[in-house]
């Protein structure tokens, strides 16, 4: 057998697909930029990165969070240019999985696929433990602190993800009938948390009592390497969601509608968490910041105003955990499904609801991996600890997927040097060069965990701990890999030929897994 070869230049663009969805996924065409940027920027969670985000990336890089995050967006911002140039060669829900299978090979494509759904998977386990946490803080609010004996504490690991878990469940639901009604929903819940996370931030950069420096904008001073790439892997996490919009093409009415989508959520992001950021540390010293930790918004709705209106910045990260959580299931459920067209996965993946036009199994089961993985991060006790951990380990894996993807434009495209300058530039030079900065990142840091403890202890503080998680995670995906090639003989190890989305039938009436 074959492998996959990387193209020697652009390969044909793929013709229109047909306007009610291709034959081979089941799934309808209805949605437009506006869909895309709200699925983008829902997953993107701008209220919870900057929620759980401002005080944790304080406790690594001190009062250097504006300066991670401008740095931060440029290799991102290289890595959408990259998604953009191939989704317009060759649109697919697959995305990174069928281009980097495509282009640099079927291993380093599946392991592509596979980081990026198990992160999203582990992203909802965490992000149900945070919605769960924001009820008891209601809970708490409303004068109830304990039931049936147990302490409602919204800082315990257990009891927020018990909570959680309901609040999943429901999402699930609502993401298996439709993307339409799920981004009608999400932008109900967009509109409110975004107007009270301007109001509030826009309050405390006026009236904080910090000094604003312009330190706060150098990287600098950033004690050493490590703890700048740390702080940089981090600071990427805060952007990662906006490539969902990806995930929909074949829900979507034109490829670059998804492409549109996606970079317009991007730059917004951007601008949201500078102005975050700055107001954050105008209003909160850096002893408040690290001592909040993931209740650092909630904190800055009590330092700014009284109750009923020091509540709406919770009632704001309820609403971005739900919606977050709500539409990295959609991406997750159609990367399983491009996966399982190709037989790398089983047929289950690839069932698509009949009256709603979704991957509903995939879904569901999803849901149950994700409470899996909930249930056994309550091995780390205090809900900050678990947090921490969670975000460092997804970081490392966003930086490999996006370092991946990048690579596989510069590679597949690499022809376009005999185009022009800005042409080469754009489709090689940007996605080369962000690609090596995210890979350079994430081995500098993956290295650094391994020197910086003699022991292994389940810890964030923990540098073995840390590397464990997304080094068990990498070698699974290999195993998986060997499984698909080996066992259920995908066509993806052999012609590629089963990565076209428009030119599978697909196994509806099959249940395996």
């Amino acid at each position: 057998m074959t492998s996959l070869s990387p193209q020697p230049s652009t390969p044909p663009v793929p013709s229109p697909p047909a306007p009610s969805g291709g034959p081979g996924t089941g799934l309808r065409r209805s949605l437009g930029v506006v869909d895309g940027v709200a699925i983008a920027a829902s997953s993107t969670a701008a209220t919870t990165s900057i929620a759980i985000g401002m005080g944790t990336i304080a406790t690594i890089v001190g009062l250097q969070a504006p300066a991670l995050l401008l740095l931060a967006f440029l290799p991102v911002l290289g890595i959408a240019t990259a998604y953009a140039r191939l989704n317009r060669s060759e649109p697919n829900c697959g995305n990174g999985y069928t281009w980097v299978g495509r282009t640099l090979g079927p291993w380093p494509g599946f392991l592509t696929g596979w980081v990026t759904i198990v992160g999203s998977v582990i992203f909802c386990a965490y992000t149900s433990a945070i919605m769960g946490s924001v009820v008891l803080i209601f809970a708490n609010k409303a004068g109830l602190h304990s039931l049936a004996g147990i302490a409602l504490d919204p800082a315990s690991t257990g009891i927020s993800t018990a909570v959680g878990l309901v609040l999943l469940l429901g999402l699930t639901a609502l993401a298996v009938t439709g993307t339409r009604a799920t981004t009608r929903f999400q932008f109900a819940l967009l509109v409110f948390e975004y107007t009270v996370l301007l109001g509030f931030c826009g309050w405390a950069l006026v009236t904080g009592d910090q000094s604003f420096s312009l330190s706060w904008f150098n990287p600098f001073e950033i004690a050493d390497g490590t703890t700048f790439a740390q702080g940089m892997v981090l600071a990427v996490f805060f952007f990662w969601g906006w490539d969902a919009a990806f995930s929909v093409n074949e829900e979507t009415k034109s490829p670059d509608d998804a492409a549109r989508g996606g970079l317009i959520a991007l730059f917004a992001m951007l601008g949201l968490f500078l102005f975050a950021s700055v107001a954050f540390q105008r209003e909160m010293s850096l002893t408040e910041l690290i001592k909040n930790g993931p209740q650092a918004l909630p904190y800055l709705g009590q330092k700014l105003a009284a109750e009923p209106w020091a509540t709406l910045p919770v009632v704001a990260l309820m609403f971005s955990a739900a919606a977050s959580v709500q539409s990295t299931l959609i991406p997750t459920a159609r990367g399983l499904l491009a996966m399982g067209r190709d037989r790398t996965m089983g047929p289950l993946w690839t069932r698509v609801h009949s009256r709603y036009g979704t991957p509903a199994a995939g879904t569901v089961v999803v849901l149950s991996i994700a409470t899996a993985i909930a249930l056994l991060a309550v091995a780390i006790p205090r809900l900050s600890d678990m947090l921490l951990a969670a975000v460092n380990s997804i970081g490392l894996l966003v930086a490999l997927y996006y370092g991946l993807t990048a690579l596989a434009c510069a590679v597949r495209f690499r022809s376009a040097r005999r185009e022009g300058l800005r042409t080469a530039v754009l489709a090689v030079g940007v996605p080369a060069v962000s690609s090596l900065v995210l890979l350079g990142l994430g081995g500098y840091l993956g290295y650094s965990y391994l020197t910086m403890s003699d022991h292994f202890e389940l810890s964030p503080d923990n540098g073995w701990f840390m590397f464990s998680l997304p080094a068990v995670i990498v070698l699974a995906g290999l195993g998986m890999a060997a499984v698909a090639k080996y066992v259920r003989r995908s066509p993806y190890f052999t012609t590629g030929s089963g990565t076209d989305a428009e030119a599978i039938t697909l196994p509806m009436d099959r249940t395996a897994v």
